[in-house]
């Protein structure tokens, strides 16, 4: 049974800092990312890397400021997110491919976590 379980979300200020995990069980994957839904608005491409090479890929919106990474030998995905702002509040969700996705399409991810909320306060 696939799992992914998103940790790490919370209320910070803006400009401050957070780090999102996600632990994933089940299987391999070829992909995975983050994706976040604001409320009244669709869900989002925010970044996503390959597990097995370099790639990665990122939203305008957060580059610069948020990095993905993952940690194969634990099944874990990290997002940091550094210089917060209110527009990055959200319910962030981690999400996994299972064959070769387009990295930043919503649609080509077959597997999703329950969501992590982000409260940025100005």
């Amino acid at each position: 049974q696939v799992q992914l379980v998103e940790s790490g979300g919370g209320l910070v200020q803006a400009g401050g800092s957070l780090r999102l995990s996600c632990t994933a069980s089940g299987r391999a994957f070829v992909a995975m990312g983050w994706f976040r839904q604001a409320p009244g608005k669709e869900r989002e491409f925010v970044a996503a890397i390959e597990v097995i090479g370099p790639v990665d890929a990122y939203a305008d919106s957060v580059k610069g400021r948020f990095a993905i990474s993952r940690d194969n030998a634990k099944n874990i995905l990290y997002l940091q997110m550094n210089t917060l702002k209110p527009e990055d509040t959200a319910v962030y969700y981690c999400a996994a491919a299972s064959s070769a996705p387009t990295l930043s399409i919503r649609s080509d991810y077959d597997y999703w976590g329950q969501g992590t909320q982000v409260t940025v306060s100005s």
